[in-house]
């Protein structure tokens, strides 16, 4: 199934995995006949359910509860990381109270797939829409997210006349793992940065027999939708990203080698200005870290259930819109149904390797020709002024500011979310 044997059980049959499996049988059915059947190359594209054993869950909260807790930090905010009051409850809800098995019915609800491409096997979902013009939809997940982001948002892109849109709001909705991510393989060899899984999810759709098509992603999703634009592949007819890259080149050396904001800045230029300093001088340890050592942090955060929860546990406090309280934008068991993801498949290591392989500064800006479009949330990193996003995507397409939501928009506000990309890539039907 993967480059790596994942843990699977058998279970009993219910009914919402019955009618699961009936909606993944008819989405096979609806792909092109050499996708269905062995061919050339491996492209053969195979029905996937996920089963994680009960040993493995039990193995899991055997650990938690032999955890040895640090003491508690010395100062009286976030300033030294996880806040110990704020994360052992978590902790203690997972070995306890949290259900892994719904989280794994979140998502065997929906038609999942896998097929190998370019070496590695991609974990995607695929969920065709029942009106025959909806515009096929790839959507990349981030870290520390994974694919639980964006599954409510599924229902009203594909259902939309259930969710309060037209049928001409319609999406085919596709939404792989990224290598080294879930139930994704994990690469055997370095190379297998956002310019290559760019190419791969282009290669997927047209494998879907999808020849015309739109992007869309946040964190690392945007940096791979943002070089499927620059590599502009043939049927992909614009983007969404909800992170772009626009910071300009002056802004970009000031920031790096710590000077003040260039003079001259709007009001709105500045203050992104300021918001990325924040990142450059107080937040980004994380990604010093996997940048240069993934494998190191990844010996921790592939033993310990505590260091993986408190490691992204951190992000989720940063980046959702919520002052530092994400329990105020995520419930606990939606994130510890991504946590377990990542736990359950040992994919902590393989995700901190995407930093290793790309090394480089997602928010400098990029030179997109394609259509494109940018929805800009107030809980994101920094949010970009209009005046930088028209010169790094040029075909500006559609530029909106909305008052909820942060990094994790998808997760965050769900309906929100959705209706950003009807308006977003309405022009493009």
């Amino acid at each position: 199934m993967s480059d790596r044997t994942l843990p699977t059980i058998a279970t009993s049959t219910t009914r919402r995995e019955l009618l699961a499996a009936t909606a993944a049988t008819a989405a096979l059915s609806l792909l092109p006949r050499s996708a269905r059947g062995a061919a050339p190359g491996g492209a053969e594209i195979r029905q996937f359910h996920c089963a994680v054993s009960q040993n493995d869950i039990d193995e899991l909260r055997r650990r938690i509860h032999t955890t040895r807790w640090p003491d508690r930090e010395i100062v009286s905010d976030r300033s030294q990381g996880a806040q110990l009051n704020k994360l052992k409850p978590l902790v203690e809800y997972w070995g306890s109270g949290y259900d892994w098995r719904k989280g794994e019915a979140k998502l065997n609800a929906h038609p999942q797939f896998i097929t190998k491409i370019d070496g590695v096997d991609i974990h995607f979902i695929h969920v065709k829409s029942k009106h025959s013009d909806a515009l096929p939809l790839i959507m990349t997940h981030g870290w520390p997210g994974s694919i639980f982001e964006l599954i409510k948002t599924i229902a009203p892109l594909t259902d939309p006349t259930a969710h309060g849109g037209t049928g001409g709001d319609a999406f085919h909705v596709v939404i792989p793992s990224m290598p080294g991510y879930g139930f994704s393989g994990i690469p055997r060899e370095t190379g297998w940065g956002p310019d290559r899984i760019g190419m791969a999810w282009h290669e997927l759709m047209m494998r879907l027999g999808y020849d015309r098509y739109v992007s869309q992603g946040g964190d690392w999703g945007a940096v791979i939708t943002d070089k499927m634009a620059r590599q502009a592949p043939k049927g992909l007819l614009g983007i969404h990203v909800n992170m772009p890259a626009t910071v300009p080149p002056d802004v970009a050396k000031a920031l790096a080698s710590g000077e003040p904001a260039p003079a001259g800045l709007s009001a709105d230029e500045k203050a992104a200005y300021e918001q990325m300093n924040a990142l450059y001088t107080k937040g980004a340890g994380y990604a010093v870290m996997m940048v240069t050592r993934p494998q190191t942090i990844g010996y921790a955060l592939n033993d310990s259930p505590v260091g993986l929860a408190a490691w992204y546990y951190d992000k989720f406090a940063d980046w959702t819109y919520s002052g530092g309280d994400p329990e105020k934008s995520l419930t606990k068991d939606e994130m510890l149904d991504d946590i377990s993801l990542y736990w359950f498949t040992s994919t902590a290591t393989s995700g901190a390797r995407l930093y290793w392989e790309n090394n480089a500064n997602n928010f400098n800006a990029v030179d997109i020709s394609i259509p494109a479009a940018i929805t800009v949330f107030p809980g994101e990193i920094y949010q970009t002024p209009r005046s930088w996003a028209e010169k790094a995507y040029r075909k500006l397409i559609y530029f909106n500011k909305v008052d909820k939501g942060g990094h994790f928009a998808a997760w965050e506000q769900p309906a929100l979310f959705t209706a950003e990309l009807r308006a977003a890539f309405k022009s493009l039907r």
